[in-house]
């Protein structure tokens, strides 16, 4: 990755998307912490410094994106990557969850960072250069019990990645996808409240860091996809067209994550 590239990142407030900020930041690059919350967004480029700066975002608002898009251009006088990493969780059954629910869903986790997608794609391609990255999840792959609206938006959102990445083969934007497993964030914090979620606690988790390392290296080599842990990967495109194989999947290991998801309640409650 060139230094001094200017990096904008959604929901970099906390989780996967502070940490791809601050790598970027020790790379020597430019960040924009984007974020629907402003205070938040505004303490973590504190504390990273004056090479970030914080931006509010609501990325299921098109004219908020251009508003956003257009401070950008005005402060920085460019974009050259935009990371697309906000999402929400509402975990439970499904039959458990108001439509409401799998409403915001599908519009935050899809249409927010498809929203971002079409209102950068013009700016880059008219500065002719720029790379869309976008987080979208191994459930993408693997719809898991009690995800079945988040993974439907991963699933959407991949498709949609993709297509539009060969429609625009021939323009000087690249485009990446990246499917990160079970990660240690706030939001996985949340999915442990949930019984619904046992099945996701059955491997252990990655870091933030460790996702966005490869995120940040991924910037630089530009590779259509990248899959995190990169040994599942196989794995999981395989159980992912095969729903009698990843029903016998989630009925053999999600005792295992059962029996793991208690011992980490137990640290949560401070009784381990």
């Amino acid at each position: 990755m060139n230094a001094g590239m200017v990096v904008m990142i959604t929901g970099a407030a906390s989780g996967i998307g502070a940490a791809v900020a601050e790598l970027a930041l020790a790379a020597g690059h430019r960040v924009v912490i984007a974020d629907i919350d402003l205070v938040r967004a505004e303490e973590t480029a504190a504390r990273f410094g004056p090479g970030a700066w914080a931006l509010e975002l609501d990325i299921t608002s098109e004219g908020n994106w251009q508003i956003a898009l257009d401070e950008v251009w005005r402060r920085e006088k460019r974009l050259d990557v935009l990371v697309n990493n906000a999402a929400i969780v509402h975990t439970g059954w499904a039959r458990d969850l108001s439509l409401s629910a799998h409403s915001q869903t599908i519009q935050t986790n899809c249409l927010g960072a498809i929203n971002g997608m079409m209102s950068a794609l013009p700016r880059l391609k008219a500065q002719g250069c720029g790379h869309l990255v976008t987080v979208a999840s191994m459930v993408a792959f693997l719809p898991y019990p009690g995800l079945a609206s988040y993974a439907a938006a991963k699933h959407a959102l991949r498709a949609f990645h993709v297509a539009l990445s060969i429609e625009e083969r021939e323009s000087p934007v690249a485009f990446t996808l990246v499917y990160p497993g079970a990660t240690e964030t706030p939001m996985l914090e949340k999915e442990a409240r949930d019984d619904a979620l046992a099945l996701a606690f059955a491997g252990v988790p990655m870091t933030a860091a460790d996702v966005a390392e490869a995120i940040v290296k991924a910037i630089e080599t530009r590779p259509d996809e990248i899959y995190l842990p990169p040994e599942r990967g196989e794995a999981v495109k395989a159980l992912g067209v095969d729903i009698k194989a990843l029903r016998r999947h989630v009925e053999t290991n999600t005792a295992v994550g059962w029996e793991r998801l208690q011992v980490r309640r137990q640290r949560m409650t401070g009784k381990a």
